[in-house]
């Protein structure tokens, strides 16, 4: 399929209407963040918002929350019970279940740091979640240190329908979460069948990082046709994230709004690139050209 077919393959994104509010748009709830790495929840933050949803929430360790509220000024951040050393502290959980309950989608796991205690938080917040969830960085290492908390047969988890799960991974995120290495992109049969078994596995909709991204549902696939070398760089991950929610947020299912949402992160990047030169692509700059990367798409859906 080239890149025109799989364009008209995406959904539409719908005209705003006139008597629409930041309700009719969609909540989400951004958890992550930690001493020393404030921008990466900050970033995926402002991706959701230019991505259409209506209001975002950020949670964030109360030591940090001065720093993330500082980047833009749209997001409404919420402190959380932190320890000492500026990460979650385990009494963070109440709180997270409680702004959940009113958000249309969460992310988690940007900037959110490593320890013990919050590879244990993170797999009782989903295991208790019963919203949609976008799960990427220190959230997807957590998750593989806790026997793959996507499949836990407890009564809770099975008297009620699983809430979707978008899982972001790089290659080396997901070979911890396999217990196994990532097929190298030069083996795409390979990535494709585990990208394809995984999810089939868990049930979740998984977006594998890399050249030609691959987004796998169920018994569907596709590779990714948008995006250039110069993406790979720190925290252009984060924005996707923020992009995935935010179109969830907006109602888009789980195969829809990651494909759509790696399809325009990866335009955005080629807008970047094409502007600054791929060596000076920054998560910042795949930002600032998104808004131009949904004018475009709409234009050529047309």
């Amino acid at each position: 399929m080239d890149q025109l077919e799989y364009l008209r393959s995406l959904p539409r994104i719908p005209e705003r209407t006139p008597t629409g509010h930041k309700g009719t748009y969609g909540t989400v709830l951004g958890i992550g963040g930690s001493r020393g790495m404030a921008g990466s929840i900050a970033l995926a933050g402002r991706a959701a918002l230019l991505g259409g949803a209506g209001l975002v929430r950020l949670a964030v360790p109360d030591p940090v929350l001065e720093t993330v509220a500082g980047f833009y000024p749209e997001a409404t951040t919420i402190p959380c019970p932190a320890d000492r050393q500026g990460r979650f502290a385990p009494s963070a959980l109440t709180l997270w279940l409680e702004l959940a309950a009113s958000a249309n989608c969460v992310m988690i796991g940007p900037g959110l740091g490593r320890s013990a205690v919050l590879d244990g938080l993170v797999g009782r917040f989903l295991e208790r979640c019963d919203k949609p969830c976008v799960i990427d960085a220190d959230a997807l290492n957590a998750l593989a240190t806790q026997g793959n908390r996507l499949e836990i047969p407890t009564p809770e988890r099975v008297s009620r329908p699983c809430a979707a799960r978008i899982l972001t991974p790089h290659p080396g995120e997901f070979a911890r979460l396999r217990g196994m290495p990532t097929p190298p992109e030069t083996e795409p049969d390979s990535r494709v069948k585990a990208a394809s078994e995984f999810a089939g596995r868990f049930s979740v909709t998984l977006v594998l990082k890399g050249h030609a991204t691959l987004i796998a549902h169920e018994n569907a696939i596709a590779a990714n046709p948008t995006g250039n070398p110069g993406m790979a760089t720190a925290g252009s991950g984060d924005v996707l994230t923020g992009l995935i929610a935010a179109l969830s947020a907006q109602q888009f299912p789980p195969w829809d709004a990651a494909r759509l949402g790696v399809y325009l992160h990866g335009m955005a990047g080629d807008l970047a690139a094409n502007r600054l030169g791929d060596i000076s692509v920054t998560a910042t700059s795949i930002l600032e050209s998104l808004p131009r990367a949904f004018t475009e798409f709409r234009a050529a859906q047309n």
